[in-house]
């Protein structure tokens, strides 16, 4: 592994782009250190900022569900795929948002037995069946989520969570990314 935290080369901090660097300066700002994922998704300088922009608008931007609601997708996603960087990552967030450590265990432990609505319960139910059995996806998974109260936009935004969380634990896992260490501490 080169530098023990992926199978790749890890990019040279002085050859990327400035627009690059500047993603990376709010993380230094307020954690103290540049996560992993971008730092080593900085091979492709195009590919990291289109990600990014596209995570930050899932995961940050205007939707029925709460950042924490989708930061608890994002954990049962990587705890489905066994994802170590992103179960690492997302449970940090998890915690720091919600400030409860042991609610964002729960959560990654057995979501099903969770301390949160039933609501929520449906919408991580749903994202677990997408990504272990997408084939097995019926009109009635969704109907489930209306009928736990959630509208077709929100519906539309646990999907997308879903894939996005998907997608990125393939890379994290195809490419042996290892997470920072700072993770297990951060928000306890």
């Amino acid at each position: 592994m080169a530098d023990g935290i992926t199978w790749l080369r890890v990019p040279d901090e002085e050859g990327l782009p400035s627009e690059v660097l500047e993603l990376w300066a709010p993380s230094l700002e307020k954690l103290g250190f540049v996560p992993n994922v971008l730092r080593l998704y900085a091979l492709r300088p195009g590919h990291l900022l289109a990600w990014s922009a596209h995570h930050d608008e899932l995961m940050k931007g205007d939707s029925g569900l709460s950042k924490a609601e989708r930061e608890m997708i994002a954990v049962v996603v990587s705890v489905a795929n066994d994802c170590r960087y992103c179960i690492a990552a997302h449970s940090a967030v998890l915690r720091k948002l919600t400030k409860d450590a042991a609610l964002a265990d729960q959560v990654a432990a057995d979501h099903r037995a969770a301390a949160i609505p039933d609501r929520m319960k449906a919408a991580l139910d749903y994202a677990v069946k997408l990504t272990r059995e997408p084939a097995a996806m019926i009109g009635a998974d969704v109907q489930r989520l209306r009928d736990a109260g959630w509208t077709d936009e929100d519906v539309m935004d646990i999907a997308e969570v879903t894939a996005m969380f998907n997608f990125s634990n393939r890379m994290a896992s195809g490419l042996g990314w290892a997470p920072n260490p700072e993770y297990e501490t951060l928000g306890r």
